[in-house]
């Protein structure tokens, strides 16, 4: 015989692996805390996920429209700055250009006397001319030619400025005076106007109060006639009425105009007429009183069966009270003895569950329980 090599069968192997690995994904997913206490509900998880995106979706929306706004009130609140900022240099460049042509200082009235401090002239230096070099000069000949006729054109020329602004001025108070006197004269108009058309107005009305004043008149008469024919015909049907009844069977007290026989002949005997009738004979009320006597002699004897009746079911309920009574009685003291007896039964269990604590504690249970004691459990997955 030959030997042969087989191949090594390693299946037992590779199966303990498999169940050592399922083992140890078992015990992963049991011993772990949050699993095994709190569980996973991964529907609601993946709901509070979606939320969360949607709110902080919803939030960054929010927080971007906010940004835009913010943003196209800042450009619009730059743009009020900015055109203020231009208002205000026009404003200033005006207010420059004003003084510059209407506040110069040698328009001023005083000009000619100040010109000499305030301009290169005026300048006074404490050095001797004769010290001084070319270099210092400051007065040439020939300069000031002129200035004095320079000046007085000016002045003029300021003069003429000033009456053609005061001509101007007087012009426009002038134009005012009379767009006031029109205007006031417009306002008269519109008095007047307004004034007859209230006096149109209350003629107006006037007409109308008389015309009112007329138809209520016509109206008053036509109502006074109106009640006049009413009240006539009420008074003539009242007289017919009181001529009727005067003449009627009402008043003649006629017994046999009250009575009225029922269709079929005499079986239900004849009826009242409740609005002719005048009272019942003595034959009737004497039956009447007959019959009253009759139901109070019953109402009475019924009375004194009732009594009766009464006084036995009183009877009979005063007996089984006591009855009752006594019955309460005895269940009262059996219900005593009862609780007695357990009592005494339960003051023995507790003697006893005393006593056997105290064998546990005392004789059974000396030894106590070390770490790995309890390191035993929770070990496996079976």
């Amino acid at each position: 015989m030959y030997k042969v090599d087989l191949p090594v069968d390693n299946s037992a192997d590779v199966a303990v692996e498999r169940r050592r690995a399922a083992e140890a994904a078992r015990q992963a997913r049991i011993f772990n805390t949050r699993h095994r206490v709190m569980g996973l509900d991964l529907k609601a998880l993946e709901q509070q996920v979606a939320e969360n995106k949607e709110r902080e979706e919803m939030a960054g929306q929010r927080e971007r429209a906010f940004d835009m706004l913010r943003v196209t009130q800042d450009e619009v609140l730059m743009k009020q700055q900015q055109e203020e900022e231009e208002r205000r240099a026009e404003l200033n460049r005006d207010l420059i250009q004003y003084r510059a042509i209407r506040q110069r200082a040698e328009d001023t009235r005083d000009a000619d006397l100040n010109v000499h401090l305030q301009g290169a002239l005026g300048l006074s230096i404490p050095i001797p001319e004769s010290e001084l070099g070319p270099a210092s000069m400051q007065v040439f000949q020939g300069e000031g030619i002129g200035d004095n006729d320079k000046r007085r054109a000016q002045m003029e020329q300021t003069e003429r400025a000033l009456r053609a602004q005061r001509e101007q001025s007087e012009k426009l108070q002038k134009e005012n005076k009379l767009k006031e006197l029109l205007k006031g004269k417009e306002l008269v108009q519109q008095d007047l106007r307004a004034v007859q058309l209230d006096a149109l107005e209350e003629e107006c009305k006037r007409a109308g109060r008389i015309a009112l004043n007329n138809y209520n008149h016509a109206q008053a008469a036509e109502c006074v006639e109106k009640e006049r024919k009413e009240r006539m015909w009420k008074e003539g049907k009242e007289m017919a009425e009181v001529w009727h009844m005067v003449t009627s069977d009402i008043l003649t007290e006629c017994p046999k105009a009250a009575e009225r026989q029922v269709d079929g002949g005499p079986v239900g005997g004849p009826r009242v007429l409740t609005d002719r009738w005048r009272g019942m004979s003595p034959v009737q009320l004497s039956a009447i009183r007959r019959q009253r006597e009759e139901q109070r002699l019953e109402g009475k004897r019924l009375r004194e069966i009732e009594r009766q009746r009464d006084a036995a079911w009183d009877f009979q309920r005063m007996v089984q009270t006591r009855e009752d009574d006594e019955e309460e009685r005895k269940a009262m003291e059996l219900k005593k003895e009862k609780r007695m007896e357990m009592d005494r039964y339960n003051e023995q269990l507790a003697r006893e569950q005393r006593e056997h604590q105290q064998f546990l504690s005392k004789t059974l249970y000396t030894n106590r329980p070390t770490a790995q004691y309890f390191t035993q459990f929770s070990s496996s997955s079976r």
